[in-house]
């Protein structure tokens, strides 16, 4: 989705030992311009060691008190993380689950969502935000993204709407909020759910607003590269409404009431014990972790300023942004892309396909031009390293990598 981020088109390095001087929040950056300081300390697109070698400790500790609890399944640390998230939230309630994809899967099939129905889902985003639409057997219906944010064109989404409509999908990618004031009032007046797409956006202000809670309920990843991942797979659904939360919690187990009472058909979609235990430790850190990864952002937004075609992420009015992802535009984004690889400075892609672009999707029926927006920006992004520990070496290194891609050329 904006979902359960994974298998992105990244380039990456081999692993290696990081200064211990490379492990604190960046300061202000100071250009040292000429310098190829990325060619002897190359650097990666995210850095889960330095994030998590401080916190071994702890997940040792939690993981030997599960060995003797023996509670691996629906485990006390399930319910402890559901509370403190919640609580994190300003929300009534969260139910954990296996994964971003099932928080998805589970608000529409407890909707009643299915086969004839359709739910509006953006254009750009990752392919789960649709799979989960088609795991219920709806029918995603696309909408082109803003040129500006890349999140849903909010203007555009009630045009898409039909007799068949039962939702919109938005997603909060990248890191910040979609324009949720507009969606919900389209919502309200055309009597549809609104479920958020929150994958990428843990610890979000829209409005004052934590996101997953600004519409019927919100989905959550905490697949390992988000700002708040687990070990492994993880995810939440977000709500205020009780009834809701317990048919959540019965669709997350087989369906199950009660032990060996199942009341319908439900799924094993349960977040593993082990696993909310870890997040319940990392979570405190969350807040602290955005903030660095904002004053990375800053950063680069002042190095990148006017060098070649360069186009830096806009901010959405409203929203905070934690910088999930860094995501620039430009025209030379596979040459520049390899570049920066010969300089050991790792990039990816997100996403170097459209939905409807996808042959999975392809019976939907749209063609090339229909999503014009999306369609440029998939083969113009190019998203550049940015985690916590980043240090003002490597963010640096890819200031004057991008600069001196451009010093080189002579067509931008």
């Amino acid at each position: 989705m904006g979902s359960a981020i994974a298998n992105d088109r990244v380039i990456s390095l081999p692993p290696r030992s990081w200064p211990s001087s490379h492990r604190h929040a960046p300061s202000k950056i100071r250009t040292i311009t000429g310098v190829p300081t990325s060619l002897a300390d190359p650097v990666p697109f995210n850095d889960l060691r330095a994030l998590h070698t401080p916190l071994i400790p702890s997940f040792l500790a939690s993981f030997g008190d599960h060995l003797q609890r023996s509670d691996f399944i629906l485990g006390e640390a399930v319910q402890v993380f559901e509370d403190v998230f919640a609580s994190y939230l300003g929300v009534s309630g969260v139910v954990g689950v296996s994964s971003g994809l099932d928080a998805l899967r589970l608000v529409l099939q407890a909707e009643g969502i299915g086969p004839g129905d359709e739910v509006i889902v953006p254009a750009h985003t990752f392919i789960a935000t649709a799979l989960g639409v088609s795991a219920v057997g709806a029918t995603p219906v696309l909408v082109d993204c803003d040129p500006s944010t890349y999140t849903i064109d909010v203007a555009q989404i009630e045009h898409a709407v039909t007799a068949r409509t039962r939702a919109i999908l938005p997603v909060h990618l990248y890191g910040q909020s979609a324009d949720m004031a507009p969606i919900t009032e389209v919502a309200t007046r055309l009597g549809l759910a609104v479920f958020e797409d929150a994958a990428q956006s843990h610890g979000v202000l829209y409005r004052g607003a934590q996101t997953g809670t600004l519409g019927t309920a919100g989905c959550f990843s905490f697949y390992p590269g988000k700002n708040l991942g687990a070990l492994g797979d993880g995810g939440a659904i977000s709500s205020d409404d009780p009834v809701r939360l317990a048919h959540y919690r019965r669709l997350r187990d087989y369906g199950q009431a009660a032990k060996y009472d199942h009341v319908e058909l439900g799924l094993n979609a349960r977040l593993d014990t082990v696993q909310a235990s870890f997040l319940a430790i990392k979570l405190p850190h969350l807040d602290r972790w955005n903030a660095c990864r904002a004053a990375v952002a800053t950063q680069y937004d002042e190095g990148l300023a006017g060098i070649g075609d360069i186009v830096v992420p806009a901010r959405q009015v409203g929203s905070t942004h934690v910088f999930h992802l860094y995501v620039v535009q430009t025209a030379h984004r596979d040459a520049l892309q390899a570049f920066l690889a010969a300089r050991q400075i790792a990039t990816g892609i997100h996403y170097p396909k459209a939905i409807h672009q996808h042959p999975a999707y392809g019976h939907l029926g749209y063609t090339q031009g229909t999503f014009p927006v999306a369609e440029r920006l998939v083969s113009r992004c190019l998203t550049l390293p940015v985690f916590p520990d980043m240090s003002e070496m490597q963010v640096t290194a890819v200031i004057e990598g991008v600069r001196a891609f451009f010093d080189g050329r002579h067509d931008h």
